[in-house]
């Protein structure tokens, strides 16, 4: 987390206009962007928490109506206290926090009367570094039994990770041991002592997010990861797990690149919890509870990361995400896109002054550019709504769509270029939009507020540079009647193929099974039953797949809920292949594989080919064969024999700028092995 002093006392109390004009349609004009739009490709179900910010006790602003009232304008539904770091030094019974500034009037308290009057959920930091179980129960005890608070989501410390188990050393932590494996004993007996005070809540344990340090980091005496060993000792006990995003980036260009992996790690993240959470682990969730920028925090790009990655998080299930934070005062100033930026974390500005006062924030409770974002994702995410599939051919342009409850579509376009605008075909499957100009809602570069009005049509929208627009279509489709979506879909998967199965609806009705494939599915077969064996599939591979219920007159449901799965490789093939990742240290490692020969016969000169899952990974030397790599495809060429039932042994230094998400499937002279 970060943590600056707050400066400022002036109320200020800002009011969003609205304008008859929005900034980010115009006119219809030639297309240059495709986005595809698939409401056959159902995504997450958006929650009742879906919208976060952080609070922190520092800020003398926090609780006070008028921050409570532009939060609640922006749709946010979750706060989070006391204050990332802070929360391992604050004792919620005297309110103070030993080593750090406790603002005046932000006690429990007053943070619970902001939250209320903002209609948010809070998300309260028990007090790992430096405190208890029993002092989190006690404080489970005021909430919820002294003050009937209903505080359902509590989480066991902050960045736990950074105690400095690892070498860096930020977070507080008392405890002599700082192992992930102390951490996770610890969760499990603050879990235990709160959940006796109120068996209804939800305890979270800290992980780190893949791709970001420490993850596939093992530190000295431990027997994996951190995520490894909290999940495997603590998984039991817990009932989310709670990570940070900070992706980095030394300019807005490459920033706003990053949220292109977080379809990644959120599967990365998803199988470590299934692989090491014991029984039941899909009752496991995630909470990404802290993201910010590191270049144009007050500007555009902030604005443009913020919509980005909100959205693409809560289209993957996670459950809340929440920006640091609400106020955190001024940073370095810098020019960005032509418009001041502050070099603040905050959404609203603290209304201070450098040292010498040359350089002043706007008044106090400013809303800064990411804030006017945040109420655009606050329109689009509406708890009970769901994420459908989208696509875009122009990597400055994304995409993101919502299906209302009542069959219209909310689609959100981000136009990452600072330059120019771009118009862009909006293309529809399995949706049949209305006549007329949808409503648009845009805020561009240098705006001070959304301007809202109607413009373009549903088919084509042009956007301005460097803006966010949210796109309201009205459904063209009248009537109801259609079939209930099927539930939740399983597979038995091979190497090739895929029976997918679920549960029966009501009778008449035929199923049609969708791959995911961006905005535009692709159907893999129909059937009156309820499973479907899918051949043809490619080894090693990810699919994401819905199924659709139709009824005898046609009428389509919506979708059931995704199933990803990865297919496996032949059991019996002629070569095996164990690739390992044996020694990594954040954004890259040592990488071993061993091939062996499983036929009867000796393999006279072999090249081992495979493919990396992610454009961030890549090869930068490797021994004992000769290393090439092509895009991303690798292979590994050796002119030596390997006799039968003998194992040839390589290795690479790999690298990576993103989730490491590792090969699964390998040819040997073209033919695909056995992957151990």
């Amino acid at each position: 987390m970060k943590i600056h002093s707050l400066a400022g006392a002036v109320l200020l109390a800002a009011v969003t206009a609205v304008l008859p004009l929005p900034s980010g349609a115009s006119a219809v004009a030639a297309a240059d962007t495709r986005i595809d739009i698939d409401v056959r490709a159902g995504l997450a179900t958006i929650g009742s928490t879906a919208v976060g910010v952080n609070h922190a006790i520092w800020d003398s602003q926090l609780g006070t109506p008028a921050v409570a009232d532009l939060l609640a304008d922006a749709g946010v539904n979750m706060v989070r206290y006391p204050g990332g770091s802070y929360a391992d030094i604050y004792h919620w019974r005297d309110h103070t926090a030993p080593g750090g500034y406790v603002a005046p009037d932000t006690d429990f308290d007053t943070f619970m009367a902001g939250a209320r009057r903002t209609g948010a959920q809070p998300m309260i930091i028990a007090n790992y570094g430096t405190g208890t179980a029993q002092e989190a129960a006690d404080w489970v005890r005021y909430a919820n039994i002294t003050k009937g608070y209903g505080a359902t989501w509590w989480t066991i410390g902050n960045e736990n990770y950074g105690n400095g188990h690892y070498g860096a050393a930020w977070e507080a932590d008392d405890h002599a041991d700082k192992s992930p494996r102390e951490y996770a004993a610890n969760v499990v007996a603050y879990s235990a002592a709160m959940k006796a005070v109120d068996p209804t809540i939800k305890v979270g344990a800290v992980l780190t997010m893949p791709g970001n340090w420490p993850d596939g980091i093992v530190g000295t005496g431990d027997t994996g990861t951190w995520n490894q060993e909290v999940l495997t000792r603590a998984g039991s006990a817990i009932d989310f797990v709670d990570v940070h995003w900070y992706p980095g980036g030394g300019t807005p260009a490459e920033t706003l690149t990053r949220t292109a992996h977080i379809q990644d790690a959120v599967h990365l993240l998803r199988g470590q919890i299934s692989q090491y959470a014991g029984t039941n682990a899909d009752r496991i969730r995630i909470s990404m509870t802290e993201t910010n920028v590191e270049v144009g925090r007050t500007t555009q790009p902030g604005a443009l990361f913020l919509a980005d990655v909100y959205s693409g998080l809560l289209a993957q299930g996670v459950f809340t995400v929440q920006w640091w934070n609400v106020h955190n005062g001024l940073g370095t100033v810098t020019e960005v896109a032509g418009e001041t930026d502050y070099g603040d974390y905050g959404l609203l500005s603290s209304g201070n002054c450098n040292a010498d006062d040359t350089v002043c924030q706007p008044p106090l409770n400013t809303p800064f550019a990411p804030y006017h974002a945040l109420s655009l994702v606050g329109d689009l995410a509406r708890a009970g709504d769901r994420f459908v599939g989208t696509g875009s051919d122009n990597a400055l342009v994304s995409a993101h769509a919502v299906r209302r409850a009542n069959g219209d579509l909310a689609v959100l376009l981000v136009n990452k270029d600072p330059d120019a605008a771009h118009t862009v075909a909006l293309n529809y499957q399995g949706f049949e939009p209305a006549a007329g100009a949808p409503t648009v809602a845009s805020f561009g570069n240098g705006d001070d507020r959304v301007q809202t009005g109607t413009g373009g049509s549903a088919s084509v929208q042009t956007l301005a540079p460097y803006s966010v627009s949210l796109v309201t279509v009205r459904s063209g489709r009248t009537g109801s009647g259609s079939p209930k979506a099927p539930g939740r879909p399983s597979a038995t998967v091979t190497d090739r193929t895929a029976t997918i199965s679920w549960p029966a609806g009501a009778a008449g009705l035929k199923y049609e099974v969708y791959r995911q494939n961006g905005g535009v599915s692709e159907q893999l077969g129909e059937t009156g039953g309820t499973s479907l064996t899918v051949g043809n599939l490619e080894p090693g591979r990810r699919y994401t797949v819905n199924v659709l219920a139709r009824d005898g007159s046609g009428r389509l449901s919506q979708a059931s809920p995704p199933l990803t799965f990865t297919t496996g490789t032949p059991a019996d093939a002629s070569c095996t292949v164990k690739f390992r990742d044996s020694n990594d240290w954040g954004n890259g490692y040592v990488g071993t594989i061993d091939v062996t020969n499983n036929g009867t016969d000796p393999v006279n000169g072999w090249t081992l080919a495979f493919t990396w899952p992610t454009g961030w990974q890549n090869v930068s030397s490797g021994w004992s064969a000769t290393w090439d790599q092509d895009g991303r495809t690798v292979r590994v060429t050796s002119d030596a024999a390997l006799a039968a039932g003998a194992t040839a042994n390589v290795g690479f230094v790999g690298n990576y700028s993103g989730p490491n998400v590792l090969p699964t499937a390998f040819t040997l002279n073209g033919t695909v092995c056995t992957s151990a």
